[in-house]
């Protein structure tokens, strides 16, 4: 993908390959001052010749404006045709190394940085936990309050005015009442004074009755404890020992409260004595239980890392886990906490899309001819075409696009076929893990379509931050020519290196243009190569070799044979509209030439390719000849194989 610094310029120039129309803007009306410049001379002319009613005069200039736009459109257009060789011929891009060792010292540190950082929220568990709750809304502008204030005090006069009224009532009101509740209020309150009194004399009773009997009862329970001490046994000399301080301390603090005697004291004395004892012991075990369980419960186990895995390769495992984290890096200008973001949001996105089961979900094969990869380019680069013109067919297109629930389908399909890819290709640091994308423009729907706009921007913006550094190379085909002045217009919007990633080319150079990058066996039979479906008499396996024929020139191919064989070729000329035929010329002097394809016309629609075959009884050559009498460059494919006959 475009590196994040330019990456607003790359969604325009993605976004305007799905929807072409965006840029054309038929409808849209010239400038004014474009007007000026194109219709003056026209107008002063048309002034000078009719200067009669108005209507006549508006009619004239309005025709004269139509010229002078289509003029306009003609111009851009040969102004396109010159610039388009050079947008073609910028630097192609070369995909920088995946071996740590070739790295400069600073991506060598930055990676290091980055695998740290990673490291430590696998260990904290932190990389695929949720995101932080958003900051808090940024306080209103200034003006915004002062309106607000404004609007508010306007509210608060209104109140205030309606509560003044509302209070001078309520005032009235509420002073008689409370001239009624004065005098109430001192009724109540000598009625309230006269029952405390009664009250206090009443508790005051009550009080000395509790006291005088609950000195009985402790004259009582002296006399019990008493009598049961005496029958105790002696204790051990140790207890004795303890008991003696305990009591003394006791005794020293009963004696400074002593109020009702000796005997009370040495009753308290005596209780102390036996509650000490009693309660000593086990407060002692209960504590060493206590301890015993403190110390039979394990700490618990250190936390193991967490393990997170993307397109099947763990983040921290291996040389193949380098090349992903250089791609996040590479994405982000190799800033080491930028790129971190980008891991730990795309770690979260694959999760909360459920990226594991979309794998191995069925979303059915409706949009099988919009996007499909095919072959290879010609250094083992995977190729994807991306077909918008299929979506002129209305039913697809309302299939697709209809509503939301069928938009996010489509989302979810283009997102399983990229990812199945991306899971096929060779993360080790010397392999291929990039792709080639092939964006067909012909009939795209445009920017008309705002289904398709919606989800074209949805799915652009899923694969810029989640599928970073995975283009090597962006084909623009079957380009119409106000997208390539487009194109100039953006460039000066793009780094080198984005530019070196896109190619553009119109409908004419498509064919000759895909070459340049895929073999023709590897190109698909409706862009001019020969790779299609189904058993075929050639395969992928079996080179074409490729010939240019200039215009209103022959152009013959000749095999040669030493014994008897069965020669098969397969022949395509690229748009074809020349002569073809086919003979085999013996090697002996008296032999007869023997016709064995009858020359005939072929038109562009006739045929798309001619497969022949034909028996070698001598020695001799099958001998292919293609008329070119037209004005243009025609580009020949053939191939061709040969079998011995055993006699």
């Amino acid at each position: 993908m475009a590196e994040e610094t330019q990456k607003p310029a790359a969604e325009e120039v993605v976004a305007a390959v799905a929807h072409p129309e965006a840029q054309a803007q038929p409808d849209k009306p010239v400038p004014e001052a474009d007007k000026e410049t194109q219709v003056d001379k026209p107008v002063a002319e048309t002034e000078a010749a009719e200067p009669e009613a108005e209507k006549k005069e508006g009619d004239a200039v309005a025709a004269v404006e139509e010229k002078a736009v289509e003029g306009a459109a003609e111009e851009e257009a040969e102004k396109a045709v010159e610039g388009k060789n050079q947008i073609a011929q910028s630097v192609s891009f070369k995909e920088e190394s995946y071996v740590v060792g070739d790295l400069p010292e600073a991506q060598k540190k930055a990676l290091e940085e980055l695998k740290n950082l990673i490291q430590e929220a696998l260990n904290k568990h932190e990389l695929s936990s949720p995101p932080p709750p958003p900051p808090p809304p940024p306080p209103p502008k200034e003006e915004d309050k002062q309106k607000e204030e404004a609007v508010a005090a306007a509210e608060e006069k209104k109140e205030e005015a309606v509560a003044a009224a509302e209070e001078k009532k309520e005032e009235a009101e509420a002073a008689a009442e409370e001239k009624k509740e004065e005098v109430e209020e001192k009724k109540e309150e000598a009625a309230a004074a006269e029952e405390e009194k009664k009250e206090e004399v009443v508790a005051a009773a009550e009080e000395k009755k509790e006291e005088a009997a609950a000195a009985e009862e402790e004259k009582k329970e002296e006399v019990v404890a008493a009598a049961v001490e005496e029958k105790a046994e002696e204790p051990k000399a140790e207890a004795e020992e303890k008991k003696e301080e305990t009591v003394e301390v006791v005794t020293e603090v009963v004696e400074k409260t002593e109020e009702d005697g000796a005997k009370t004291v040495e009753a308290m004395e005596e209780t102390v004595k036996s509650v000490t004892v009693e309660e000593e012991a086990p407060s002692t075990s209960a504590v060493a239980v206590e301890e015993e369980k403190k110390e039979e419960v394990p700490p618990p186990p250190p936390q193991a890392p967490e393990e997170v895995e993307i397109w099947g390769i763990p983040l921290l495992a291996d040389e193949r886990s380098d090349v992903i984290l250089l791609k996040f890096l590479r994405a982000r200008d190799f800033k080491v906490k930028d790129a971190f973001t980008m891991i730990k949001n795309t770690v979260r996105w694959r999760k909360e899309f459920g990226i594991d089961s979309l794998i191995d979900e069925d979303l059915g094969s409706d949009w099988d001819k919009v996007v499909f990869t095919q072959g290879f380019d010609k250094e083992g680069h995977p190729v994807c075409y991306n077909v918008f013109g299929e979506f002129e067919d209305k039913e697809l297109y309302q299939k697709t696009f209809s509503d939301e629930e069928k938009r996010q389908k489509f989302i979810r399909w283009r997102i399983q076929l990229l990812e199945k890819s991306v899971r096929k290709l060779d993360f080790s640091p010397s392999g291929i893990s990039t792709i080639v994308q092939v964006n067909d423009l012909k009939n795209s729907p445009g920017l008309s379509k705002r289904e398709l706009r919606q989800a074209t921007n949805q799915a652009l913006q899923l694969l810029q931050d989640n599928y970073p550094e995975f283009v090597a190379k962006q084909v623009f085909i079957n380009v119409p020519w106000w997208y390539l002045a487009f194109s100039r217009m953006i460039s000066a919007f793009l780094t080198q290196r984005t530019k070196s990633k896109f190619v553009f080319a119109g409908p004419s150079k498509s064919a000759e243009t895909l070459f340049k990058y895929i073999a023709p066996e590897q190109v698909p039979l409706q862009y001019g190569g020969l790779s299609r479906d189904g058993e075929q008499e050639f395969g992928t396996a079996h080179p074409v070799t490729e010939v240019t024929i200039k215009p209103a020139t022959k152009q013959t191919v000749e095999f040669s044979f030493a014994e008897k064989s069965h020669l098969v070729w397969e022949l395509r000329v690229v748009g074809w509209d020349v002569s073809y035929g086919a003979e085999f010329a013996p090697s002996a002097e008296d032999g007869y030439t023997v016709i064995a394809q009858k020359s005939r016309k072929i038109a562009p629609t006739d045929e798309t390719v001619v497969v022949h075959s034909f028996k070698v009884g001598e020695p001799g050559k099958v001998v292919l000849t293609i008329d070119n009498q037209t004005s243009k460059k025609k580009k020949l494919l053939y191939r061709s194989k040969t079998t011995p006959i055993s006699e």
